[in-house]
């Protein structure tokens, strides 16, 4: 059993990575991004869930939610919108944002596209843009455990998102081969590193999931919960193992994470079961996994949850994913098709050079 009950977690809602846009921007300029809602299908399609970064690299900014005060980002800083609230990212707070909504679309060409909008050259920034896609159906505590806004700083830029920065940007201009997953892998990387950021800032008052996690006994009942979830476990066993009475677990539990012991571990039981159904795993497997006696209390208990039986859950799935690989497939031709035509272009190109130089 694995301690780190973040990592398992993360795992378990299947966090994917993809970098979009380097911006290379002068002042002014202003770019309203939609909600992830309304993009989700076309920039990661078959993600429940899209959340947006950006990690300046170069010069400085403004970034926030439509409607609120943004926030000044300098070179080093990574600023993320976990909820997938629609935001606008400026030279300055005062100018009135564009949007492009067809931007948001798989590109043809291979990743991250270029952005580059002119104005004054002294006033320039550089920007790597990208998303994030998770489950959070049914079950994701992390999520609603992070601010609308997360806005990491990495000081002098030597620390961990300074060298992501460092690695996202030479690959977004070079475009050397498997350069795509590359900043895809880094992009979860950095969210690992920015919500670690956030935890260890947490005042000690704060509740929520990530608060539990830095509590010892309830990260480890945490720890207990997610590396045996199939296990029957009881409140007095589960206090045992953490080191406290039955009530003062309970008690604390409630208090950080917001649902009591038992019931954190069925809603958890339930992503799981969901992410094996996904996967193609019969559901009477799935319910001896998550450690249900028959199959019948398994499918009562996911439907009481989710509001879905869980073949009709698979099968709804199923598709997302088949549309999800047909978007990929499509975007995987397109690129091809780019990438041949360009080749042919320059192939023509020195021909038609060759025949000039022997006329």
């Amino acid at each position: 059993m694995s301690d780190d009950t973040l990592s398992d977690l993360l795992r378990t809602v299947r966090l994917t990575g993809a970098v979009f846009f380097d911006m290379d921007v002068a002042a002014p300029w202003s770019k309203e991004q939609p909600a992830g809602a309304e993009i989700a299908s076309s920039v990661l399609p078959g993600v429940q869930h899209l959340i947006s970064f950006h990690a300046v690299t170069e010069g400085s900014c403004y970034g926030g939610i439509v409607g609120t005060d943004p926030v000044h980002l300098d070179a080093g800083d990574v600023i993320v919108f976990p909820h997938g609230d629609g935001h606008v990212m400026s030279s300055a707070p005062e100018l009135t944002p564009s949007m492009d909504r067809n931007a948001y679309r798989i590109p043809a060409s291979q990743l991250p596209m270029t952005i580059k909008l002119e104005g004054d050259p002294k006033r320039r920034t550089r920007i790597i843009c990208g998303f994030l896609g998770c489950d959070v159906r049914p079950f994701n505590p992390l999520i609603s455990a992070l601010p609308r806004v997360l806005h990491v700083r990495d000081g002098n830029g030597g620390g961990w998102l300074g060298n992501f920065m460092r690695v996202a940007l030479t690959e977004s201009q070079t475009k050397r081969s498997g350069g795509e997953s590359v900043l895809a892998r880094m992009s979860e990387l950095m969210f690992v590193e920015a919500v670690r950021r956030h935890l260890e800032s947490l005042p000690p008052e704060q509740t929520g999931w990530l608060a539990g996690l830095r509590d010892p006994q309830v990260a480890r009942a945490l720890a207990l919960l997610h590396g045996r979830p199939g296990f029957g476990w009881t409140l007095p066993a589960l206090a045992r193992e953490a080191g406290l009475s039955r009530s003062a677990l309970a008690e604390r539990f409630t208090h950080l994470i917001g649902h009591p012991p038992i019931q954190y571990l069925a809603n958890w039981r339930m992503q799981v079961a969901a992410g094996l159904l996904v996967r193609g795993d019969k559901v009477a497997s799935v319910a001896l996994e998550v450690g249900y006696d028959s199959e019948a209390a398994f499918s009562r208990a996911f439907k009481k949850l989710i509001g879905r039986s869980p073949r009709t859950w698979r099968a709804e799935q199923g598709l997302a994913e088949t549309g999800a690989r047909s978007a990929a497939q499509e975007a995987s031709r397109s690129r091809v098709v780019a990438v041949g035509s360009a080749n042919h272009g320059r192939r023509a190109l020195r021909r038609r050079g060759r025949d000039g130089a022997r006329a």
